[in-house]
């Protein structure tokens, strides 16, 4: 506020003094047309009666002539008879005292042309030492100085994430205390590089350690520093460390680094020169000939592939924290921070949806969080429950339902049967992840789901795994064929296949899962260059096929022998439209599901999914679109 009032205070001084220097020169133009005239002319001027004004200032005498606008100036001897000839022959007789000194004003307005010029060339130099943002500060740093007090955000505030808050805890207590390093002769590290998928929270631990150490925190994005004029970059560099060394011991942020620290030398016409001098600057000041043991770097990117090794080497980025998706528990810690906000239901259970949401982030999650919140507001409810959370959740991760799509009995029907045969494969499979849920209600760009999930967090695929997934997918198409018959097939199984076909080349090509070809990588020729002669090239397209084949085979031997359950399951679906592992189960024993009504309006399946449901993408895609 104050600096947009003094910049409101200046202009307005300026407009102020340019309209007292128009008026200064309107006057000087008066008195130019005021000529001077000698004594012995005005005493004759007077006598002919050419004069109809005087003025009398002491013995200086001005006036103005009959009829025009013009006036005139003299000076008048002492003469006592001067007052009566003109009380004779002019009309109007002014007197006034002599100026015995010119005053204040005079000497302002007699300077006034030089004292604006100094206003003007000082109103530069402060624009120019100010932020880049102003006139002719393009090479000033943009980093912003963190001083938030209300908002701010602690280590508490961050959850999911504990072996990354742990590392910078160190960052943190060396800022409070860095005689307990120093004294056995250790040293904090210069840089800190966040390194993890979008969403992870690495901002946010930034912001952390900001709100922990208490010293100056300076937050600037990498592509703050990149500009079309090459050497601004370096120029707001250099002014970054030189703030960041006025206010040591500090820390700064540089988030999205890889904009301007990518590899020297890429790109068309052998690299971007504003870049590299930007990166060549940034290099010298995290560690050149200049010691900046107070200022520690900390950045964040996704993409530290992409980064200059002179940037990564140690003495500049010493530590590289990885910030992963978070696991079950952490995914639960970082629901209840979120959900502490809302008013919730005793039924609302973190443990259950953290088992539900594998591989979501952060960012992930609080969006979930944030869903269940809305959809409880449409609802008119008072409190967020589970069913809120459940209804979120699939949102999220399926889509949107689609309810007001209208699709004919016969479609209808083949997408249960398709629905069905991805579970009763999957639910008969050795090694499958348990069913967590099916459906036939369209959601974002298929017509029906079915969703796996694994019972715990699942860091590798076995060879049971790939195979039980294979045979799964192809579940669908089969269910189909047993449903209507070949000519009936549709095409919903596209994205079943196009699954299928990514993980079969994966587990010849990549995973070693090939007896004939054996533990060897056979990675795209545009990847490393290798070529692949073309018997090896036949060879890994008939172990994929053969992969592929006995997948579709095993799913049709399946649904053979349990053609009733799938029958049962289908028409479930049809009933119910969509089913949870427990309805499914109930179902395939002769019972019905237990129907109770929404708080919406809409009828639901009782069964809530139980703990054991845990978290995972879906595995088997539901069908795709028909084309119109």
């Amino acid at each position: 506020m104050d600096s947009k009032f003094r910049s409101y205070a200046i202009w307005i001084i300026i407009i102020m003094l340019m309209i007292a220097l128009v008026n200064l020169f309107s006057k000087q133009g008066m008195n130019t047309r005021a000529g001077k005239i000698t004594f012995s002319q005005f005493l004759k001027e007077v006598e002919q009666g050419k004069i109809n004004e005087v003025t009398l200032a002491g013995q200086n005498v001005s006036g103005k002539y009959k009829g025009s606008a013009l006036g005139f100036k003299t000076f008048a001897p002492e003469n006592a008879n001067l007052v009566e000839r003109l009380y004779k022959k002019v009309d109007i007789i002014k007197a006034k005292p002599p100026e015995n000194s010119p005053s204040l004003f005079s000497i302002l307005i007699s300077w006034f042309p030089m004292l604006l010029l100094i206003a003007i060339w000082i109103f530069f130099m402060r624009q120019m030492q100010g932020g880049g943002g102003k006139a002719m500060g393009f090479g000033k740093s943009k980093a912003k100085l963190l001083t938030e007090q209300t908002g701010k955000v602690m280590f508490k505030d961050v959850a999911g994430v504990q072996e990354a808050k742990a590392e910078l805890s160190e960052i943190v207590d060396f800022l409070r205390e860095p005689q307990k390093f120093q004294r056995l002769g250790a040293k904090i590290p210069r840089g800190a590089l966040l390194v993890g998928p979008p969403g992870t929270g690495k901002t946010l631990l930034a912001r952390a350690v900001a709100g922990e150490s208490g010293v100056p925190f300076f937050t600037i994005s990498g592509s703050d520093f990149v500009e079309m004029f090459v050497g601004v970059g370096a120029s707001r560099v250099r002014d970054m460390f030189e703030q960041a060394k006025a206010n040591a011991p500090c820390i700064i942020f540089i988030d999205e680094i890889d904009a301007v620290g990518r590899h020297r030398g890429a790109g068309m016409g052998g690299g971007n020169d504003e870049r590299e001098q930007t990166l060549n600057q940034l290099l010298v000041e995290m560690d050149g000939f200049e010691e900046n043991e107070n200022v520690i770097l900390i950045a964040a990117t996704n993409r530290p592939d992409v980064l200059d090794k002179a940037l990564l080497r140690p003495g500049r980025f010493d530590r590289q924290i990885t910030v992963p998706n978070p696991d079950i528990g952490g995914r639960e810690k970082i629901l209840n921070v979120h959900m502490k906000k809302l008013p919730l239901s005793p039924d609302v259970k973190p443990k259950v949806i953290a088992r539900g949401t594998p591989g979501f982030s952060g960012a992930d999650l609080a969006n979930l969080v944030n869903e269940a919140a809305l959809l409880a507001a449409r609802r008119d409810k008072n409190l967020v429950t589970q069913r809120d959370f459940e209804d979120a959740k699939d949102k999220v991760m399926m889509g949107t339902e689609r309810k007001s799509m209208i699709m004919s009995d016969e479609e209808k029907e083949n997408t249960a049967y398709h629905e069905a045969g991805h579970a009763i494969v999957g639910m008969h499979m050795p090694g499958h992840d348990p069913l967590h849920k099916v459906t036939i209600i369209p959601r974002g760009q298929a017509l029906g789901m079915t969703v796996s999930l694994p019972e715990t967090e699942r860091h590798g695929y076995t060879l049971q795994y790939c195979v039980a997934n294979l045979a799964s997918l192809f579940g669908g198409r089969e269910a189909e064929i047993v449903h209507g018959g070949e000519e009936m097939v549709t095409n919903g199984a596209t994205g079943d296949i196009q699954q299928a076909t990514r993980m079969a080349r994966a587990m010849v090509t990549e995973w070693g899962m090939s007896e004939k070809l054996g533990r060897v990588r056979y990675s795209n020729e545009q990847e490393t260059g290798n070529f692949i002669s073309a018997e090896t090239s036949k060879l890994i397209e008939d172990e994929i096929r053969g992969l592929i084949e006995t997948g579709e085979q095993t799913a049709k031997n399946l649904l053979d022998k349990y053609r009733d359950d799938l029958h049962t399951l289908a028409q479930g679906l049809l009933e119910y439209e969509t089913l949870s592992a427990a309805d499914v189960k109930a179902l395939l024993k002769g019972d019905k599901p237990v129907r109770e009504s929404d708080d919406d309006g809409s009828s639901n399946i009782s069964a809530v999914p139980s703990a054991g449901h845990s978290a995972s993408p879906p595995k088997s895609e539901g069908l795709e679109p028909q084309p119109s």
